[in-house]
Order: C-alpha cells, then structure tokens, then sequence
C-alpha cells in the first residue's frame, strides 16, 4: 500500500509557501503545518536579528519537520518550509516515499517586491539574498512540482493539485 502524500512546499521566503500550502491543504481536506511553526527559538532569533540561518542551525529544524511527516503517516498533509538545499530536501525524502516537493518559484525582483509589502513577519527582507545564494532548484530527478509564483496564490494551489499523480 502506497502511503498517503505530504507536500513539502518549498522557496525563498516570500514566494508564497504558507498562502499556497494552507490553501492546497484547505481544498484537499488535508492537515497544514508551517515550518517557521516547527523553528527553535534560537533560530527565530537569529533570524529576527538579520543573521542567516547555517546547515547547523537547521538541522533541528529539518528533523521537527521530518517527525511531523512520520506522525501524518498514513494521512496526508502538506508542509511549509524552504528547504532551499538538495541536501535538505533529500534529507526530508529519506525513507518517504509518500513526500513530494512542490517548489514555488520566483525571481528575486518578484520576491522582494513581496517582501517589501509583507508585515508582521519575523524574517527580514535583508535576507533575501543569503536565500537566493542558498537555493539550489530542484533537479528534474527530485520530480518536483514546479510552479510559477505570477499566478494568485489560489491559482497556484489549483495548478499544484491538478499536477498531482
């Protein structure tokens, strides 16, 4: 038996992750946790205070996020999360065959047009580009889903699901 899919939805912060994931999750009837949920609070702080995040720190970070993957099992769900690195995301794959990586992309000019508009968010736009150094796109070997983020945040949910299979 097949296991229930997570979607791992992945991007530089401001691409759309939460927006996207909670409305993928709302139409599917399925659970949705944000990754900055699952983030220690030294790593908020960190960020918070204009500093990037190292392999280190996210280590933590990437193992909350793979326990709430194992605790889904057998239901589906969808996560929110970066995981700008393929290391990160192969970590976050190992031993689930039932992840699936969505990726939101967009240019840097569309993200930190986002950014300079988006309030109430401890992440810093000055971090962008320590994201965009970061990223490393899925390879077509990943079988991402990938998806532009010039779409409404609904438009890209619909793209995303009807792209399941």
């Amino acid at each position: 038996m097949t296991p229930a899919p997570i979607l791992v939805v992945i991007g530089v912060s401001g691409a759309g992750k939460t927006t996207v994931g909670e409305a993928i999750a709302a139409r599917l009837g399925w659970a949705f946790v944000d990754g900055d949920d699952l983030q220690p609070a030294a790593n908020i702080a960190k960020m918070r205070g204009g500093t990037p995040l190292t392999d280190a720190d996210r280590s933590p970070w990437l193992a909350a996020i793979g326990a709430w993957i194992h605790a889904r099992a057998p239901e589906p769900g969808v996560v929110a999360c970066s995981a700008l690195k393929r290391a990160y995301r192969d970590a976050l794959r190992a031993g689930r065959p039932q992840v699936r990586i969505v990726y939101l992309r967009g240019s840097k000019a569309e993200i930190a047009e986002r950014l300079a508009h988006r309030a109430g968010h401890f992440w810093p736009a000055r971090l962008l580009d320590s994201q965009f150094a970061d990223l490393e796109e899925p390879g077509p070997d990943e079988n991402a889903i990938v998806v532009d983020i010039a779409e409404t945040p609904e438009a890209v949910a619909k793209l995303v699901i009807d792209r399941l299979s």
